[in-house]
């Protein structure tokens, strides 16, 4: 847990210096398409997303700062284990009158001094109290670099559902505006029939109904990837009033499950790889280092103390240098304190620091069951979105077919216009519904990503 500590420590400082190339990439990309023309839309891809919300994201950059004043509470635990050296010194100058006995008279008289040392001390024992409050200082590091890194996680997948959402939307007003088209061919074809006398009138007005609802529908279809926009923006903490294009990745073809997982060594797996699981890990380890010191200070606490002084001063005939070799001394000592009754101080702290400990083996134990839970979740979803995709794949086809049976049924005469419509229908509905669910799925693999604590910003655009 130290070694890891000490490492993760390192690469947040490396991590934390190379992040200026993709800011400034990024700060690139949109300055200059912002200059370039003011309604030139600026194209993010998901790749420039998810490092712009790890760029600006308020709740990772808190989580960083506690990470780096987590990591100079080690520093100073670890300089506490030295010994202190001090120097000292003082100058002084004297006025007054003396009486000279060579001459017989009251003279003024200056005198100058001076003093210098230094001074050291070394804690040689006390209960181990040091060595505990930097294990603890070290074990909070590594907690708080644990909070950083799921922190990120969650960006990532926070920022990935925002970009899919939009993706999502855009495919659904594409499915609308095919329809559009459709009816409005439909329409045409109508009312060719209806000029022709092979189609009574009311097929026509019930279609230009179904073609005014559709446009409704299209209007719909637009407004709902525009909120999916601008919740993305807030995300990402950019201009609203600026125009964005948000290209859809490559969706790769989803895997089946076979029905073979394991869900236990999965659990196991997210156990040893989710980042707060191991920071309520480290917490609890940094609670019982409280218990060991609050029970250092009821031991004897014993210091050595070092020193080394000399003087100077002006009313001496001595020399300057040679005053400091005559004057010079040291001293060595040793200091011993023993706690005999420190009012419960001691005692209580040593309580308080047990039910700390307990409290955070409740809330380590409680982590744990979630994320069993979340696994196991995630995987019925997981199975659950990929039939709902095998029976969307399906139903498509089915009123494809239906659809175009219809059509030439109803040409010849053969059916009537609700029947026609009630086919296009089902045909749009499944359209959609397997956009749906093709996104669905990819969302939910992804969840499993994220409840597994696999996913990162390297295999975020891994669709």
């Amino acid at each position: 847990m130290l070694n890891r500590s000490k490492t993760r420590s390192g690469e947040r400082r490396q991590k934390r210096l190379s992040r200026t190339y993709p800011v400034l990439s990024a700060a690139i990309i949109l300055l200059s398409a912002v200059g370039a023309s003011a309604q030139e839309p600026i194209t993010i891809t998901l790749q420039q997303a998810v490092q712009l919300g790890l760029e600006r994201n308020p709740t990772l950059l808190t989580a960083e700062n506690s990470a780096e004043l987590s990591s100079l509470t080690v520093r100073q635990q670890r300089m506490q284990l030295l010994p202190s050296l001090n120097v000292t010194s003082s100058t002084q100058q004297s006025y007054g009158r003396t009486f000279n006995q060579d001459e017989g008279r009251i003279l003024n008289q200056t005198t100058q001094s001076f003093n210098g040392g230094l001074s050291s001390n070394v804690v040689l024992f006390n209960g181990l109290s040091n060595l505990a409050s930097l294990r603890q200082a070290r074990l909070t590091e590594s907690a708080n670099l644990s909070d950083l890194d799921r922190a990120r996680q969650t960006v990532v997948f926070t920022v990935l559902s925002g970009y899919l959402t939009i993706v999502e939307q855009q495919e659904q007003l594409r499915v609308q505006q095919e329809n559009l088209a459709s009816v409005e061919a439909l329409e045409a074809q109508i009312q060719a029939y209806v000029d022709a006398g092979v189609r009574p009138i009311s097929d026509l007005y019930q279609q230009q109904a179904v073609t005014a609802n559709t446009r409704l529908q299209l209007v719909q279809a637009r407004r709902s990837v525009e909120l999916a926009r601008m919740s993305l923006l807030r995300i990402l903490q950019l201009d609203p009033s600026e125009e964005y294009i948000f290209p859809a990745p490559e969706l790769t073809e989803p895997s089946v499950i076979d029905g073979g997982v394991d869900l236990d060594q999965l659990t196991q797996q997210a156990l040893s790889r989710r980042p707060d699981v191991a920071a309520a890990e480290a917490r609890v380890m940094a609670a019982d280092q409280a218990v060991r010191i609050a029970s250092g200070s009821r031991w004897p606490a014993l210091s050595l103390t070092l020193g080394y002084n000399s003087g100077y001063n002006s009313s001496s005939e001595t020399d300057f240098f040679d005053q400091l070799d005559e004057r010079r001394g040291g001293s060595v000592g040793v200091n011993l304190s023993l706690p005999i009754f420190d009012r419960a101080s001691s005692s209580i702290a040593k309580q308080r620091g047990r039910i700390q400990a307990e409290n955070a083996r409740v809330s380590l134990e409680g982590a744990r069951q979630g994320v069993a839970i979340e696994v196991r979740t995630a995987f019925l979803d997981l199975e659950y979105a990929e039939e709902q995709l095998r029976q969307a794949e399906a139903q498509l086809r089915a009123a494809e077919l239906g659809l175009e049976a219809s059509q030439e049924r109803y040409n010849v005469g053969a059916t009537t216009f609700v029947e026609l419509s009630q086919a296009r229908a089902a045909q749009v509905r499944a359209a959609s519904d397997l956009v749906t669910a093709r996104h669905g799925l990819v969302f939910q693999s992804r969840l499993v990503d994220y409840y597994l604590g696999n996913l990162t910003i390297a295999n975020a655009d891994d669709l």
